[in-house]
């Protein structure tokens, strides 16, 4: 693994910190989700930044094509996906909608219907959207970063479980500490004087398009032995047990997220190889929001269920030694 990678995402990390104040681990779990090719859900009471996240790494890359689609309950499938129109002359022609961007910013997800959140499914899974009979790719990187209040139910639809698995994370934005609080009213005001007009611009983009899909590429070639993916199957597997009061557990694609965002998370940290602690460190975000307990089984949270897991699942191997790529041709 080059350690351009670890380089480039090392900007991108303190460029977008310097942003979003106060929540360090999830700006860095953000990042790894993008050049994961994953879907992120954040979830958090108004104000905590949850879509200037989004809207921060978007800005930090150039070039890349960002969207923002407000859900609210008259929003329509096709105003999500595009729909034909008629031109000038008659001509009836496809318009393309928000979703043929490269990261879909979706506010309020939960405020939409759930015929309206159906519309991201085939786009999220497939990377590809269907309408009138014709499919349409969808340009790469493609990220959906949906945002959503999670005290606040009146007006809003519970997202179906479907729908739910296809994020690759689901992160939770916390309040920051009085000192970044401190600086972020700081630098608001500043940015409000109008003598910082001109210097308040967008600063500029850390790494372009081009250099973001090497990223994605590098990531995806980060090595990831037998006996780790057998791991990491073990702890989803573990999380479908009734006997724990589980409801629903995570599904295979589980499995798969939680090993692609290992395999980021280790290019990351400037390694050409997985270890078991990449796995721990991202399997909250990964499955935690795919788990369903039974309330009346028990009243631990699926977080709890998941660190539990991981603190008793062993690597089904001597050490992480066995976990570096083997030398030679493969």
């Amino acid at each position: 693994m080059e350690k351009s990678f670890k380089i480039d995402f090392d900007r991108l990390e303190a460029r977008i910190r310097a942003a979003i104040r106060g929540n360090d681990k999830n700006v860095r779990f953000a990042l790894i989700c993008f050049f994961a090719e994953g879907h992120l859900l954040i979830e958090g009471v108004p104000g905590v930044a949850k879509t200037s996240l989004a809207k921060a790494i978007a800005q930090s890359i150039k070039d890349i094509r960002p969207a923002r689609i407000q859900f609210t309950p008259d929003l329509l499938p096709s105003d999500v996906t595009g729909s034909r129109v008629y031109r000038q002359g008659g001509v009836l022609e496809f318009e393309h909608g928000p979703v043929f961007n490269h990261i879909v910013i979706g506010d309020e997800i939960n405020r939409a219907s759930p015929k309206t959140q159906s519309a991201l499914l085939e786009a999220m899974a497939e990377r590809q959207v269907t309408t009138d009979g014709e499919t349409r790719p969808l340009e790469r990187p493609f990220m959906c970063v949906a945002t959503q209040n999670p005290v606040e139910h009146q007006g809003t639809y519970v997202l179906p479980e479907a729908q739910i698995d296809r994020f690759m994370m689901m992160l939770s934005m916390e309040y920051p500490t009085v000192d970044d609080e401190v600086q972020v009213v700081t630098d608001e005001l500043v940015d409000a004087e109008p003598s910082a007009t001109e210097s308040s611009a967008e600063p500029e983009p850390v790494v372009d398009l081009a250099r973001a899909l090497r990223m994605i590429g590098q990531a995806r070639k980060v090595y990831v032995a037998p006996l780790l993916k057998k791991y990491a199957v073990e702890v989803v597997h573990a999380t479908r047990n009734p006997r724990a009061g589980v409801w629903l557990g995570a599904s295979p694609r589980g499995s798969i997220a939680l090993v692609a965002a290992a395999r980021t998370h280790a290019a990351a940290m400037g390694r050409d190889y997985t270890v078991t602690q990449d796995v721990k460190q991202v399997a909250p975000a990964v499955l935690a929001h795919r788990v369903l307990m039974d309330p009346d089984l028990t009243d631990k949270t699926s977080d709890a269920l998941v660190r539990d897991i991981l603190a008793s699942t062993n690597l089904p191997g001597p050490s992480d030694v066995d976990c570096k790529k083997p030398e030679g041709p493969q």
